[in-house]
């Protein structure tokens, strides 16, 4: 059923992923939704120095959010703050240096995280297509590390800072291509068969559907979804699918198109009006599964999926200072 899948995914994104989709959709938002002011909320954005992390962190700066930007590279980091200080001339923007792929660098800055400041959104955005099997220091295939262990991790450990905040939020960026992966949990690192990065990549998007929908039962005072932000043109579409982006790139959306809906969940009273857990499109709460596609998996896999990372993420905690 693969074929079918990923035929009708790719039917289904030539219409509403594009940049002609937004356009379409976006005649029936609100602007009053996102028309509001943040000072004193606390927001922590992960892969912001660019694409739609860093789209979604100037949009937040702009409305007077404190922005927590969590990225790997210094250099790159810097400059994406003093860009976002410039252009919103909010001066409330904190960097931090983390490498989301490394567990224990996660871990360890969380933990400092939680007894230095306060948390009211987090915002998931990190990730990576590596479109050959590679492992990280830790010995961990490197897509899963970033997308869904560092993700699991980020967020249970920061669970305990946003339990006490008001109004606390989780979005995930996730991505449409989880449609055509139905969670695996019997090979979390990609180590039997063939090597697909771009099938790696949906099923990691896939785990954190998820998370998100597991977090969502567990923790009723925290409002969590997950959500596709289309495809949009930005550097690691660029350099992680090239040859998608040649095909496509006159009809990819703006980083703004894409980081819409993050920032919609993030700071719209309207968001949280709607139940935890949901998996959103262009401000809409949308299906996780395409009809006749046979992703669904059995309850017991999913928390399964669960127990697995909670095991994982603890090898590494146990190695780290405090």
């Amino acid at each position: 059923m693969s074929w079918y899948r990923n035929s009708v995914w790719f039917v289904k994104g030539l219409r509403e992923y594009t940049r002609g989709g937004y356009e379409s959709a976006s005649k029936h938002f609100n602007p009053a939704d996102v028309e509001v002011d943040v000072a004193g909320r606390s927001f922590l954005v992960t892969g912001a120095n660019s694409g739609i992390g860093k789209a979604t962190a100037k949009e937040i700066a702009r409305r007077g959010g404190t922005v927590h930007l969590v990225c790997r590279n210094q250099e790159r980091a810097e400059v994406a703050k003093e860009e976002i200080v410039t252009e919103t001339g909010n001066q409330n923007i904190l960097l931090h240096i983390v490498d989301i792929s490394n567990p224990k660098e996660v871990w360890k800055f969380a933990e400092k995280f939680r007894n230095e400041h306060q948390l009211n959104v987090l915002i998931n955005n990190a990730g990576c297509m590596v479109n050959s099997r590679e492992l990280t220091e830790d010995g961990l295939e490197k897509n899963f590390a970033t997308n869904t262990l560092g993700t699991y991790i980020m967020t249970t450990a920061l669970l305990p800072l946003l339990e006490k905040a008001a109004d606390a939020r989780v979005i995930t960026v996730s991505s449409g291509g989880m449609l055509v992966q139905k969670l695996n949990i019997s090979d979390l690192q990609s180590g039997n068969g063939p090597f697909d990065g771009a099938m790696v990549y949906a099923q990691n998007k896939r785990q954190q559907v998820v998370l998100t929908e597991q977090w969502a039962k567990a923790h009723r005072n925290i409002h969590f979804s997950v959500m596709h932000p289309g495809w949009a043109d930005t550097p690691a579409v660029r350099s992680s699918m090239p040859d998608f982006y040649r095909r496509m790139k006159d009809s990819l959306r703006t980083e703004a198109q894409g980081a819409d809906t993050v920032l919609w969940l993030a700071v719209s009273a309207e968001a949280a009006k709607l139940p935890s857990g949901l998996f959103f499109q262009d401000r809409q709460p949308v299906p996780t599964h395409l009809p006749l596609a046979y992703t669904h998996s059995p309850p017991g896999d999913e928390e399964k999926l669960m127990q697995m990372l909670e095991e994982f993420s603890q090898n590494f905690k146990s190695v780290s200072p405090g």
